[in-house]
């Protein structure tokens, strides 16, 4: 069954993971805090059944992926109802780019623990953070496997659908476990982020 998602961040890695889904028959919102006017080329780049929307409008979308600046996340606790919504959190919690690459004190929680904390009642699955977006943009299948998206989260069912659309899209998912342990992992600087790995 193909599911419409609401992408919330324009960015490389927001348009990177559209591509793919739109290949693979999701329809996709694309959203951005400057409004739909703004995302017209994009739109027109991505072509087939790839809209513009209001971040009002994308949270509506079966599945949420928030693809946004980690200080912009905060802007979403203005959105309430997040009930039962799955949101992919391919956020990461960088307050610095180059060349420090500074990420924010969380007190020893992972940021998938402080995005879920501010979509309450939101099925939050971490995935699509790992990557440089131009590894992500090339092709995973690759040496007779396929290239490796790490996924956590507290919802199982949700973590299945997930990890369903990541095979769909050509990439091998797997399960790290809970937000608290497995995306402490994958997060900015956990001891997974950036590993480009080919499941064979």
């Amino acid at each position: 069954m193909k599911k419409t998602i609401g992408i919330i961040g324009a960015g490389n890695i927001g348009q990177t993971v559209a591509r793919y889904l739109l290949k693979a028959g999701h329809p996709v919102m694309l959203s951005n805090s400057s409004g739909p006017d703004t995302l017209k080329d994009i739109i027109s780049a991505l072509g087939g059944a790839a809209s513009a929307a209001t971040v009002e409008a994308a949270v509506k979308a079966d599945i949420v992926l928030l693809s946004l600046p980690w200080s912009q996340v905060p802007s979403l606790t203005k959105i309430t109802d997040w009930n039962n919504r799955i949101v992919i959190d391919a956020t990461n919690h960088f307050i610095s780019y180059a060349p420090d690459f500074e990420v924010q004190d969380l007190g020893g929680r992972a940021s998938s623990e402080v995005v879920a904390e501010l979509l309450p009642g939101a099925r939050v699955v971490k995935a699509f953070n790992t990557i440089f977006f131009k590894i992500l943009a090339a092709d995973p299948k690759l040496a007779g496997g396929n290239r490796v998206l790490f996924i956590s989260g507290d919802d199982k069912t949700a973590k299945n659908e997930i990890a369903d659309i990541i095979t769909s899209i050509g990439f091998a998912p797997i399960d790290l476990g809970s937000l608290s342990e497995g995306s402490k992992l994958q997060q900015a600087k956990g001891a997974l982020a950036t590993l480009n790995l080919v499941k064979m």
